[in-house]
């Protein structure tokens, strides 16, 4: 049957371009996975910026792709020669600026740098609405206030998927959810804000620059749209071996945020989702606006344009791995070869052994600057009181503690909004040990945690829904219904709802962790590289 698929070019394919993995996933018609290639990949930090290289993000997609063609190949014995659609995705955020003839005029720098405080303070004020450091405009304004060289020249400004889109389609577009963190957007128009873009443009009017705001900015199209074909460049760039026939529809570019939500149905007002990967984030789909702007929630929308608070974190499991690379390490030095996948398994079970409160022990997984927190810089740091018990299961406890303790933060600020949530979603690497990581979230967000047995598939199965959800979907038929009704119908899930005892105990451990803040804020100062 998926040989057939895949023949006669029904299958769809996502992309996404992740932290640490980018993967292609081909789905057939009932949306399941039927082929997979990925890509492993490691962000650099260069002159003080976190990116990704134009040469690493293009050999990044050529090989998942053809990892994915392997698959195809490998699996069903035939060659993949066209597609139905394809989605691309990535990780939101950024700055990318191009000139008139499309060159990168600086390296792409990531959401993961805070070097925007001046810019983004400055446009949360005029805007009224907070702008995080990692949002596009907010890089762009910080590179007009430093007077660089490059801004006179910029002609066009876009995300790494929209970048990535442009490649194969020649469009300059971008879903409305990755939209949604370059700059506010008008839900009612489905468009970026046009207040906002005035009033960035009297900011910058004593700056004469040969551009406009609205020139620059990529076309916000809602998820259901047609957002170009694949070119004949396109499938070569994408396919060098030149096998993929051009001519496929591909839907808008989204971001992360978007193809979570979308991967763990909630998309719908009152239903959220936690992201966990290489960074954390949540996404609460908003019955009401907030009462006022909170610098920890960021406001940006679905693919379809309805506003969401978000609390985004930087760092979430980078130092979990680094410290099981440690262990293992140390099992290789007595002889003993691990299995990666069996070792985070029993870790995080041991885990669930550990004190409620880590039994005084503080850790911070902070390799960058965590705005939620007021941490300009980041400094992975492990503290215990000096009557701690330092067992194997109160440090796993938490390791698993730090991917979310700075996520709770401004989770407790949408407490305190009486923000209405029906159901939360847990869905990224964090959640691939059943019912550890979905239990304390659970207890740091004071609500039942969900997580779908699609749980790991993630943001390129995401992208392929919206893909599908342009080629197949009734004319009437919402994003909302299409979720419900087509794909999530009788999937397997699990629930799981907070633990007084674990409330108690998380509520405990914060308490020593908003206690050394302090501390963490005085290593960014007095630690740094030669």
């Amino acid at each position: 049957m998926s040989q057939s698929i895949i023949e006669k070019g029904q299958a769809i394919l996502g992309i996404e371009f992740g932290s640490t993995r980018i993967k292609s996933v081909l789905i057939a018609p009932d949306h399941q996975v039927i082929a997979s290639g990925a890509h492993e990949w490691e962000n650099e930090y260069l002159n003080g910026v976190w990116t990704y290289s134009e040469a690493a993000i293009l050999q990044g997609l050529q090989s998942s792709f053809h990892a994915l063609k392997e698959d195809v190949q490998r699996q069903y014995h035939v060659t993949l020669r066209s597609l139905g659609a394809i989605g691309l995705s990535a990780m939101m955020h950024g700055y990318l600026p191009f000139d008139e003839s499309m060159r990168l005029l600086v390296p792409f720098r990531t959401w993961r740098n805070t070097m925007t405080g001046e810019a983004a303070a400055k446009l949360t004020q005029a805007f009224s609405f907070n702008m995080p450091q990692r949002w596009s405009l907010s890089h762009l304004y910080q590179a007009i206030l430093n007077g660089e060289e490059h801004v006179p020249q910029i002609r066009f400004i876009t995300t790494l998927a929209g970048w990535a889109h442009y490649w194969l389609t020649g469009e300059k577009v971008l879903g409305v959810g990755d939209a949604s963190g370059i700059m506010p957007i008008d839900s009612a128009t489905l468009s970026y804000d046009g207040k906002a873009i005035d009033t960035f443009e009297a900011l910058i009017a004593d700056r004469h620059y040969p551009w406009h705001l609205r020139d620059i900015l990529p076309r916000a199209i809602p998820a259901g749209e047609s957002a170009g074909c694949l070119t004949p460049e396109g499938a070569r760039l994408l396919d060098p071996e030149g096998d993929l026939e051009p001519g496929c529809p591909l839907c808008p570019p989204e971001g992360d945020a978007g193809t979570g939500m979308t991967a763990t149905n909630s998309v719908r007002v009152r239903t959220g989702n936690v992201s966990a990967g290489t960074s954390i984030f949540s996404m609460i789909v908003l019955e009401k606006p907030l009462s006022r702007v909170y610098p920890e929630i960021d406001i940006v929308t679905t693919p379809t344009g309805k506003p969401v608070g978000m609390v985004h974190c930087n760092s979430c499991t980078s130092d979990i791995n680094a410290w099981v690379s440690l262990l293992r390490e140390f099992a290789d030095l007595m002889g003993l070869k691990t299995d990666a996948g069996e070792v985070y398994t029993r870790l995080f079970r041991k885990a669930l052994e550990g004190e409620p409160d880590g039994g005084g022990l503080v850790n911070f997984n902070y390799l960058a600057g965590e705005p939620v927190t007021g941490v300009a810089e980041g400094r992975p740091m492990f503290l215990r009181l000096p009557d701690a018990k330092l067992s194997l299961a109160n440090f796993m406890r938490t390791q698993i503690y730090a991917s979310m303790e700075t996520l709770k933060v401004g989770m407790e600020i949408m407490n305190q909004e009486h923000v209405a949530i029906d159901q939360v979603f847990g869905h990224g690497g964090l959640f691939k040990t059943p019912g550890v990581a979905q239990k304390w979230l659970a207890a740091a967000i004071h609500a039942p945690v969900t997580v779908m047995e699609t749980a790991g598939e993630g943001g390129a199965w995401g992208i392929a829904l919206l893909a599908d959800y342009m080629v197949h979907r009734s004319a009437e038929e919402t994003l909302e219904d299409y979720l419900d009704h087509r794909v999530f119908s009788g999937m397997k899930q699990s629930t799981l709802a907070p633990d007084p005892a674990d409330e108690a105990g998380m509520d405990q451990y914060m308490r020593r962790f908003t206690a050394c803040l302090p501390v963490q804020r005085a290593a960014a100062e007095g630690l740094r590289n030669d």
